[in-house]
């Protein structure tokens, strides 16, 4: 999948993937999956064959799209391109281009953009509480409190189930809200207080480290 323009979101069972402009996200076969929509999107979505899908991961993933990638991805999903029936490249030349495509991602590098899904019931009360306020500056120990958990077992809960502290998974998660206000419209200054960074400065800051542009010109882009 990949978002012309907008936003996407793509949930599985391993966690929600944000795909905001020139990503693209890697949904493998046999995994049960839904999106969203956030702004003004454009989706356009390519297909592999089992051949070609061997050398992508195997669970969800988002990739930076180059320019060749991108540029790819227009012309395979361009008016004419959808099947046979209709005037377009013929069979061979899209085969041709979608091995292109694969190489392109192959090559890429893989975006920290994929939210994982808690399992355990601990972690899962912890998401639930942050996802309806990303804002909630709460340390893990006062979490614990609140679900009956040591902060050591939700330490070590989160680096094995998720791979990464409750600190880094909570700044992934304010960034998936992130993409999604600004793509609704929200302006930078909106955005850093609802999601819950001090100022916003420090959001911008955060923003640009992962999507590599300010969260205003993302915004300006996207809308």
């Amino acid at each position: 999948m990949y978002a012309a323009g907008g936003v996407l979101a793509v949930h599985t069972e391993r966690g929600t993937s944000i795909v905001p402009a020139n990503r693209v996200a890697w949904t493998p076969a046999g995994f049960t999956h839904q999106h969203r929509a956030h702004g003004d999107t454009d989706m356009r979505i390519v297909f592999l064959t089992p051949s070609l899908a061997r050398f992508m991961p195997d669970g969800p993933a988002v990739f930076l799209a180059s320019g060749l990638a991108r540029e790819v991805v227009l012309a395979l999903t361009g008016p004419g391109n959808h099947d046979d029936t209709t005037p377009g490249y013929s069979r061979s030349a899209r085969a041709r281009l979608v091995r292109v495509l694969v190489e392109e991602l192959r090559e890429a590098d893989e975006q920290p953009l994929h939210l994982p899904e808690p399992r355990d019931d601990r972690l899962r009360a912890i998401a639930r509480m942050l996802s309806e306020d990303p804002a909630d500056n709460a340390t893990l120990p006062e979490f614990g409190k609140k679900i009956g958990a040591g902060t050591r077992t939700l330490s070590r809960l989160f680096r094995g189930e998720l791979g990464m502290t409750f600190y880094e998974w909570r700044t992934q998660l304010r960034l998936y809200h992130a993409l999604v206000l600004l793509a609704d419209g929200h302006d930078t200054t909106h955005t850093a207080n609802a999601c819950g960074w001090a100022n916003p400065s420090s959001f911008i800051a955060a923003f640009s480290a992962v999507v590599g542009t300010t969260p205003g010109r993302y915004r300006t882009r996207t809308r």
